[in-house]
């Protein structure tokens, strides 16, 4: 039942947001007076191959447009008239362009058609976020709640901070919200210091003038943290926790013989416990199968005893931590938060602020991948991993939560400058607009193909290859 659960949630919350986007282009070309062919959500035909199992759940012709549900649930599509896409390349528009067809509008009306899918996203979005914050309003943490104190990071141990100091004033002045530490007032604020308490004794730990330049270094914004103990949320399907028996509301007191009180005790246990046994690649055991060549014996994967308390009663349960030091579950925080309400105007900006904030975290996960400080195969995730994140459970709050996360990551995305995607037609636009001449449509059409190669290959390895290492690799 959770998987269907699971399942159910994505398809929803990825039909909802596909047929939002379709919409954003499917509009702006109606505004355009540009003829559109098709909308549809889901393919009615085997993507990428238009002339291939062509049908549809569902169809209607409504004027010139035919609307339907398609067969293959992967994403959806708009076949705008005239325009070189999936669905039509340049040998089917030999013919000299008529006046309700895309490529006879001028550049600047094809751009905002282009982007009319980005922007329908951004804006749902923002409206996703706007209506959570007005709903539910924000949670926090009241200062006066982080009773045992903060745990530096690297960057807030170099600047005097220690693990169980507690932070009682800022700039000489007490406060009521844990994030104002982060304030900006005070991170670019001059003589800036904060006050702690350490033991029973006052000390006052001064922010460096160069603050802000060594958190933008060190990519560390949240230097300190506080000490907050946890009980297991939800458990992923089939991750190491899952396979070792841990539950919802257990309580992890020890893991191997580290005892465990805080969050961060059990992040830095888990790590010292970690495998880090590396396995050749899939490719070089098929490469050594096909010349015979027997595998080298492996050492024993490390399995580490987890002390946990359920109802009362402790059980010890064996799991394997895998290379990042993780085991599959979320954690529920005890320290209490309190909650601010906002009005429907309040809660735009701050809607606004935290669905940007998704794009920011976007921009800089692929910096940390182009630098190579990131793994792209473990960054990646498929209909799998974004199942599980929506949980087996239907809250409606995490539902709309991860659906407007979605929605500005599909904005993100679909601005990549790629062939094939929006980022790709907008590059190719903005070009005919600075050099007053358009690429030819055979150009447009081979650099469609490209962009679908790479968009294939893509799909491939996250739906096939990727999956398949991970299992290869547990």
């Amino acid at each position: 039942m959770e998987g269907l659960i699971m399942a159910g949630q994505m398809l929803l919350g990825l039909s909802i947001l596909v047929g939002l986007h379709e919409f954003g282009h499917f509009a702006a070309a109606k505004y355009f007076k540009i003829r559109v062919d098709k909308f549809y959500i889901f393919f009615d035909f085997l993507f990428p191959l238009p002339g291939v199992m062509n049908f549809a759940l569902f169809k209607k012709k409504i004027g010139e447009t035919e609307y339907g549900l398609g067969w293959f649930p992967l994403g959806g599509y708009v076949a705008i008239h005239g325009m070189i896409d999936e669905t039509q390349d340049a040998d089917s528009l030999a013919a000299e362009p008529q006046a309700n067809e895309f490529r006879a509008k001028p550049a600047w009306q094809r751009l905002i058609v282009m982007l009319g899918g980005i922007i329908m996203n951004v804006i749902t979005g923002i409206v996703i976020f706007s209506l959570l914050t007005f709903t539910y309003g924000e949670r926090y943490l009241p200062a006066a709640e982080a009773r045992f104190g903060v745990v530096p990071s690297k960057l807030g141990k170099e600047i005097g901070f220690q693990k169980g100091d507690k932070i009682v004033k800022i700039n000489g002045r007490p406060f009521d919200d844990f994030n104002d530490i982060y304030s900006p007032e005070v991170i670019l604020g001059s003589n800036a210091y904060y006050t702690v308490d350490r033991g029973g004794q006052l000390l006052d730990v001064p922010v460096p003038n160069n603050f802000m330049d060594r958190l933008a270094d060190n990519g560390d914004q949240r230097f300190v943290e506080p000490l907050d103990p946890f009980r297991v949320d939800q458990v992923v399907p089939g991750s190491p926790a899952a396979k070792a028996g841990l539950q919802p509301d257990d309580q992890i007191l020890q893991v191997g013989n580290k005892p465990v009180q805080f969050f961060r005790d059990l992040q830095e246990a888990l790590l010292e416990n970690a495998n880090t046994v590396e396995k050749p690649s899939l490719l070089v055991r098929f490469v050594n199968w096909l010349r015979g060549v027997k595998p080298a014996p492996q050492p024993a994967e490390k399995i580490t005893p987890l002390l946990v308390n359920r109802g009362g009663q402790n059980l010890t349960l064996q799991v394997r931590v895998d290379e990042e030091g993780k085991i599959g579950f979320g954690p529920r925080f005890m320290l209490k938060r309190s909650n601010r309400e906002y009005g429907l105007l309040e809660s735009v900006p701050l809607g606004t602020q935290q669905a940007f904030g998704v794009i920011t975290t976007q921009a800089k996960a692929f910096a940390k991948i182009f630098r190579g400080e990131a793994s792209f195969r473990k960054s990646v995730g498929g209909p799998i991993e974004i199942a599980q994140q929506y949980g087996g459970k239907w809250d409606w709050f995490r539902f709309w939560m991860l659906t407007g996360m979605l929605s500005m990551v599909l904005a993100f995305m679909n601005l990549l400058p790629i062939p094939a995607l929006d980022g790709g037609h907008v590059v190719f636009l903005l070009y005919e607009m600075i050099a007053g001449r358009k690429p030819s449509d055979k150009f447009l059409e081979n650099a469609q193909k490209v962009g679908m190669m790479l968009i294939l290959g893509l799909m491939a390895f996250v739906l096939i290859i990727n999956p398949l290492l991970k299992a290869f690799s547990n």
